[in-house]
């Protein structure tokens, strides 16, 4: 079996934080993803069935969208998932080949599909579903974090993130360095209560989730009618209504 890299005091953890407060399902991030890494450093990700009546494919981001709570309390939550990049992953320690692997020098989770064999061995000890089987090609591949991008020199530094990172329209995928407690990431964490996917498992993850916020946004209420004996002189207590009525609506639109 595979094992894991001795862990270096301060060493870099590289991963993503995902604020489900602001992600609005729009799967920019999965389409992005599936674009860059099919022609990139772990394409290509094939589609089976695209357009018959189950479609399927290498995915390596996937968003699930859930209900949650009732009436007023209730709320729309969409979860991206992917690959978390453990600190601990079976999905490494299973490998009889050595075809995944834990990167020492940044932390990233990845398969030399040289070695694989397509066991499937890490697909059953992933408990996030991180692991996609290429059929085509009988191996398994997974989220790289785009390291064919945020290695390469030759574009933009401001460019040098994961593809579904650079995409999202909400801004609601953050990439960095997990360790180092100063950074923008941890410090998101730790202002947000961002936590572990699953942490009874004792994967440890690097990528983080922020909860969704407390929703404590009401409406304020519509101002009362002006009475018949207002005066015309515009009564800041009476009169003005359509003054009044774009105040609220400039109060409401601010909320």
């Amino acid at each position: 079996m595979t094992s894991l890299p001795t862990p270096r005091p301060g060493g870099k953890k590289l991963g993503l934080v995902i604020d489900l407060d602001t992600c609005v399902g729009c799967h920019a991030c999965a389409v992005n993803c599936k674009e860059w890494n099919t022609g990139g450093h772990a394409g290509p990700l094939p589609d089976y069935d695209p357009y018959g009546p189950q479609p399927d494919g290498v995915w390596f981001n996937r968003i699930h969208t859930y209900e949650a709570g009732e009436g007023e309390t209730g709320r729309t939550v969409h979860f991206p998932r992917s690959c978390l990049h453990c600190d601990e992953p079976a999905c490494v320690t299973v490998c009889p080949t050595g075809a995944s692997y834990k990167r020492a020098e940044d932390g990233i989770v990845l398969v030399n599909a040289d070695l694989c064999i397509g066991c499937k061995l890490c697909s059953w000890a992933c408990p996030y579903g991180a692991r996609e089987f290429d059929e085509d090609e009988g191996v398994m591949k997974k989220c790289t974090l785009c390291i064919d991008r945020i290695y390469n020199e030759t574009i933009p530094e401001a460019q040098r993130v994961p593809a579904c990172v650079a995409t999202c329209p909400a801004h609601a995928r953050h990439f960095g360095d997990l360790g180092d407690p100063s950074s923008e990431v941890s410090e998101l964490v730790r202002s947000r209560g961002g936590y572990d996917l699953m942490p009874e498992m004792g994967y440890r993850p690097v990528n983080k989730y922020l909860p969704p916020r407390k929703n404590t946004c009401h409406a304020p209420a519509l101002p009362a009618p002006a009475t018949h004996n207002a005066s015309p002189g515009g009564n800041p207590n009476g009169s003005n209504v359509g003054e009044r009525l774009l105040a609220w609506l400039d109060r409401a639109l601010s909320s």
